[in-house]
Order: C-alpha cells, then sequence, then structure tokens
C-alpha cells in the first residue's frame, strides 16, 4: 500500500538543549536520503525543524529549492517535494520536531494543512500553509474560506481542544469542504491541536484519498475517566489488522510499551520491530510513530501513525 506521508523523522534537542540532532526515522526504502538525515543537525532557526522550533507551530514548506531546507540535493534524488515540521512544546520548552517528508506523485490525493485563528475575527480559522499536490480547485477553495470554531474538521478540533479523525469526508453534509472534497478524492480527515496558546491556535490537518491514505493506520489514544489509562478512543485503517483492533481494546499503563513511554516523557516516539518496545499491534507493519497532544503541560491525547 502507498502512503501519503513517504518519510517521518523525529529530531530532538542534544545535551546542550541548543542544537537539533537526528533522533529516530521511518524511511522504507530510502536508504540513501537515511543516510544523508542521520548526520545532520540544526541550530535554532535553522533548516525545517529548526526553523519549526524558532516559530513556536507548525510549518509547511511546499518547495525545497532556493528555500533554508539544508538536505535539497538528496531529497530530490529521493523524490521527495514537501516537508512539514511539527514542534512538540511543554509549556515554553521544546521536546521534539517531528517532521514529515512527502513525494509529489500526481496519484496520490491529499493535502496537509496549518490553520490558524484570524486575527480580525477570533472565532475563525483559515489556511496559513498547506501542501495540496495536484489537487489545485480544492486549494484554492481551501485558502478562500474561513472555518468557525465547532464546525468543519479545523473547527471541531479547535472547539473540542483534542486530536479528531473524520472518515467519509465528502459524504459529511454537516462538514464544510464536503462536496469538494468529494470532488478532490479526499475521504479521510485528521485534525490535531498542536498549540495551546491563549491567543493563538494552530491546528493541523491531514488529509488523504483512499488509495493513498495518510498512514497504513491511524489511532488516537486518550485518557480514561480516572486518568489512569490510556485507552483508543479512534482506529482507522483501509485495510483490517485483527492484531491491532485487538491491541485497540488494551489499555495501557504509564511507562509500558511505545504509548507508555509517549505518557511519560512526553516526548514522540518511533518504534518497530527492531526494539525491546516492540508493540504487537505492529504486526505485519514497520514503524509506528506517536505524537503527544499536550496542553498546559499535562499530557490530552497521543496520535499514532502505523507506517
Amino acid at each position: 500500500m502507498k502512503t501519503f506521508i513517504k518519510v517521518t523523522e523525529i529530531w530532538i534537542p542534544n545535551k546542550d538543549r541548543i542544537r537539533l540532532e537526528f533522533g529516530s526515522g521511518v524511511y522504507g526504502e530510502l536508504t540513501d536520503f537515511k543516510a544523508a538525515s542521520e548526520q545532520h543537525q540544526f541550530a535554532y532557526n535553522e533548516g525545517l525543524p529548526g526553523r519549526a522550533w524558532a516559530a513556536g507551530h507548525p510549518i509547511v514548506l511546499t518547495q525545497f529549492d532556493h528555500s533554508y531546507f539544508k538536505r535539497t540535493a538528496a531529497a530530490k534524488k529521493a523524490g521527495l517535494t514537501c516537508g512539514i515540521a511539527i514542534p512538540v512544546f511543554s509549556g515554553d520548552f521544546l521536546m521534539a520536531v517531528v517532521v514529515f517528508l512527502c513525494g509529489g506523485d500526481a496519484e496520490h490525493a491529499g493535502a496537509i494543512e496549518v490553520w490558524r485563528n484570524n486575527c480580525a475575527a477570533q472565532n475563525t480559522l483559515s489556511v496559513m500553509e498547506g501542501y495540496y499536490g495536484s489537487r489545485h480547485s480544492f486549494e484554492t477553495v481551501s485558502r478562500q474560506i474561513n472555518i468557525p470554531k465547532g464546525h468543519g474538521l479545523p473547527g471541531l478540533v479547535w472547539a473540542t481542544g483534542m486530536p479528531i479523525l473524520m472518515e467519509d469526508m465528502g459524504k459529511t453534509d454537516d462538514i464544510i469542504r464536503a462536496s469538494d472534497a468529494q470532488q478532490a478524492g479526499i475521504t479521510t480527515g485528521l485534525g490535531i491541536p498542536v498549540s495551546d496558546h491563549s491567543r493563538q491556535t494552530f491546528i493541523m490537518t491531514f488529509l488523504s484519498a483512499k488509495a493513498a491514505p495518510i498512514a497504513k493506520r491511524i489511532q488516537i489514544w486518550t485518557l480514561n475517566t480516572e486518568g489512569n489509562q490510556l485507552i483508543c478512543h479512534q482506529g482507522f485503517s483501509k485495510t483490517s489488522n485483527d492484531l491491532a483492533e485487538i491491541f485497540e481494546t488494551i489499555p495501557v499503563n504509564k511507562g509500558e510499551g511505545a504509548l507508555g513511554r509517549v505518557w511519560l516523557t512526553g516526548m514522540p516516539v518511533i518504534s518497530g520491530n527492531h526494539e525491546s518496545a516492540y508493540n504487537p499491534e505492529l504486526d505485519n507493519l514497520s514503524s509506528m510513530l506517536a505524537i503527544p497532544v499536550i496542553e498546559h503541560g499535562r499530557l490530552k491525547a497521543i496520535v499514532t501513525f502505523l507506517f
């Protein structure tokens, strides 16, 4: 199965916390790009990870040529055309930067957007940055509209403060851009809040088609009523995976496995069958990225991408 996301990386502060160094990554068959990336470090405001650190919010870079991207030659050789960096903060302190790199294959319908609340109209969101591939009509519509709080995928994420996974977007009458998504072949949407700043809101949305999903499986984990275990709130994949579905019925304790480690440390994690913390939901899947959603220094949810 082809996925919309081609490469996933985690960049973490070094011991002095003044530069970002390579933490882990998922590269599939792009071994040359992996080798080129592992040796890099980024200062504050340098390269895509450093820019996201300095900006304090997600960044979408739609082209690498003549930009601040530091691995352009290797990325072009690997067929990569777009980069997204999401900083993970706990209060004022950076925990890590998660980077997604995508290809420009015309058959892959999808989009990655950063929504921000408007200064003039505080109760609406508009697209700050976005990558839409060949879906130009959908891009035009998306960049022109304002979405009220509580409406559409970005507005619902803003209103709840929680990640939301939405299936069959084009068939949902009450969702803004539903007909436009249907025409663009977009079926699945994932929205993630990435900033809890009191005056500025940033929402990430990942939109994809059935032929090229965001990832092979997506899960949203939240705390139970007592706040002492993680439970799977939502899970979605194009094809069924029995072990994954069984795993989603099992609560996770703090510090146990990859998910429990994210809860314990507040750090995003990439895990795979080469690690001692291997989880059974990874059967027939090569790796899992787990990103914490943190508000006021406390964990609210964990979003996982299984590749």
